[in-house]
């Protein structure tokens, strides 16, 4: 493949990607970093459900507790709210300021698909009223619905519900997402939450550069697919002069920093337990880097994710809790090394994230 500049772009092949990106995502050693650095670095954590960005840092820092992400939850320096690919994130506050707006077209998008239950729906005004609603108080999901119900009786109240999540970028206050705390979704402005007003979208350039640095090498398409946008390939153009480019076993075309990490191939990569939902499935088009073909479609069933385990820096099984045991379901049986390094890695992250509790770690069969 030849570039626009004429010359003959590198191929990286699926070993080289995977460690470039387990580097990336600090995967491959754990990183000597804040809680709320490893958030900014990693440009957000997929937050579907309270637990999993706590998983996937302990998974990627050195001597992580779960407070660690707790406090800074509590104290609003990070907060939950819905971004990219219209899905919860965990972001810092000036990211959940700065990439709501970056991402707001696309919100807008999706509402031409609740069109029909928004019949005769003023959105400017219905967004004017569910800030002053959240704003004078924190409200549930089904008490917005009920008081934007009151106001629009004949349309859809999911629809409704859908249009101010929308329009409006929405957190989840606290005590929802704070470790060992239980919390109804209750909800206000980012604004409002993080006492500052929004910031303009950064240039999509900027957000090219931070991608790179978390996910990278990757293709335009990779990020569209981590981002929920489209249209994105100026950007990456106006950067050329100042990327480097490879390309996949495939031919597709990969951007990425000069100086960012490529390591060796052959670079060890030690197991990881990775919660559902974790960013390291979820930001690219081509998901080979991390995902045999042989195992495609193995970490989901319908809507639900699975936790993942990686072995040697692919997915390699699935994990889960039953009773007081963890229960590691390998995809293929695991060499006698290879289980000694997960046992070692399953009481590292027991240790992490429930001290003081004693499990069993024991194998199992995964039931396709």
């Amino acid at each position: 493949m030849t570039t626009k500049a004429g010359t003959t772009a590198p191929v990286l092949g699926i070993l080289a990607l995977n460690r470039a990106t387990l580097a990336r995502q600090l995967l491959l050693r754990r990183a000597s970093m804040s809680a709320e650095a490893a958030v900014a670095h990693l440009v957000g954590l997929q937050a579907q459900n309270v637990k999993p960005p706590y998983y996937a840092l302990a998974a990627r820092l050195e001597g992580f507790t779960p407070e660690d992400l707790s406090g800074p939850t509590a104290d609003r320096r990070v907060a939950r709210l819905v971004t990219l690919r219209s899905t919860i994130h965990t972001h810092t506050a000036d990211d959940c300021l700065t990439l709501r707006p970056l991402v707001q077209a696309a919100r807008e998008r999706e509402l031409r698909t609740f069109r029909e239950g928004l019949t005769g729906v003023d959105l400017d005004r219905l967004a004017r009223l569910a800030r002053e609603l959240v704003e004078a108080e924190p409200r549930t999901p089904g008490q917005l619905r009920e008081a934007l119900g009151a106001e629009w009786p004949d349309a859809d109240p999911a629809a409704l519900s859908v249009a101010a999540r929308c329009r409006l970028p929405l957190v989840q206050v606290t005590p929802r997402g704070l470790w060992g705390r239980s919390g109804r979704v209750t909800l206000t402005t980012a604004e409002h939450w993080l006492g500052r007003p929004a910031r303009p979208a950064p240039a999509p350039e900027d957000t090219v550069l931070r991608y790179l640095a978390a996910f990278g090498p990757a293709s335009v398409k990779d990020m569209q697919t981590w981002a929920g946008l489209t249209r994105l390939r100026d950007a990456f153009e106006r950067l050329r002069p100042r990327l480097v480019t490879f390309r996949d076993p495939g031919g597709t075309e990969l951007f990425d920093l000069p100086d960012a990490p490529r390591p060796d191939p052959d670079t060890p990569a030690p197991p990881r337990f990775l919660p559902e939902f974790d960013n390291l499935l979820l930001s690219h088009a081509d998901r080979s880097r991390v995902v045999p073909p042989a195992h495609k479609g193995r970490t989901w069933k319908k809507n639900q994710a699975y936790r993942v385990l990686l072995v040697d820096g692919f997915v390699a099984g699935l994990w889960k809790f039953e009773g007081e045991a963890l229960v590691v379901e390998a995809f293929d049986r695991p060499a006698q090394r290879q289980r000694d390094e997960i046992v070692a890695e399953g009481e590292r992250m027991l240790a992490t994230m429930h001290p003081g509790t004693a499990y069993d770690i024991r194998f199992g069969t995964v039931r396709d």
